[in-house]
């Protein structure tokens, strides 16, 4: 099971919208969900973060109109549920896509890079006819399809609105694959047990 419920928000925006004059006629609470979602969803803003999906949305059915423009303009309140990776955040995702440089973990709706050199303490080797990373002491594989938890160190919104970028680690205690995370921590126990 994938854990990243704490980077979703739930936001209430208030937007004025265009009605244009082809969707005259049809429910305005229709033409108004079906506008703001081509205007918000899949949008990447820096103070949103990640736009998921549009919901409640609620519209003024009194509008103006504008000298030269046949559409009409609308208030809308609605509400918005967003992706917003926070820096030091651990989450778990599943690793979609292996490559000599790292792996692609998919968080929430989007991919994070886990590069090579922030997978383990270890000369990592990279099987291309299987798309495996394994470390030459450990031999720990990480392959597509594994689940990992790993830390976000770095986020990179772009002023443009598209192409952000989000950077992960697995080289801190109870981090990396599931599976190595219970095996350390099992040895631990066994460490306790011993004293």
């Amino acid at each position: 099971m994938v854990n990243v419920e704490a980077m979703f928000r739930m936001l209430e925006v208030e937007d004025v919208i265009k009605i244009p004059p082809s969707s005259f006629g049809n429910p305005i609470e229709q033409v108004a969900l079906e506008q703001i979602k081509l205007r918000y969803e899949n949008m990447l803003d820096v103070e949103l973060g990640y736009v998921v999906l549009v919901l409640d949305v609620d519209v003024d059915p009194v509008g103006k109109i504008l000298l030269g423009d046949g559409s009409t303009y609308h208030k809308a309140r609605f509400k918005l549920l967003t992706y917003y990776p926070e820096m030091q955040e651990v989450v778990e995702g599943e690793v979609v896509e292996v490559t000599d440089f790292g792996a692609f973990i998919r968080i929430g709706p989007e991919d994070a890079l886990l590069h090579v050199s922030q997978m383990m303490d270890d000369f990592i080797s990279y099987d291309e006819k299987h798309s495996i990373l394994t470390g030459k002491e450990t031999q720990r594989k990480l392959n597509k399809g594994g689940l990992v938890r790993v830390r976000v160190i770095a986020v990179s919104f772009p002023k443009g609105g598209s192409g952000g970028k989000i950077g992960v680690t697995m080289r801190q205690h109870f981090l990396g694959r599931l599976e190595w995370i219970e095996e350390d921590l099992h040895k631990l126990k066994e460490r306790e047990a011993k004293k």
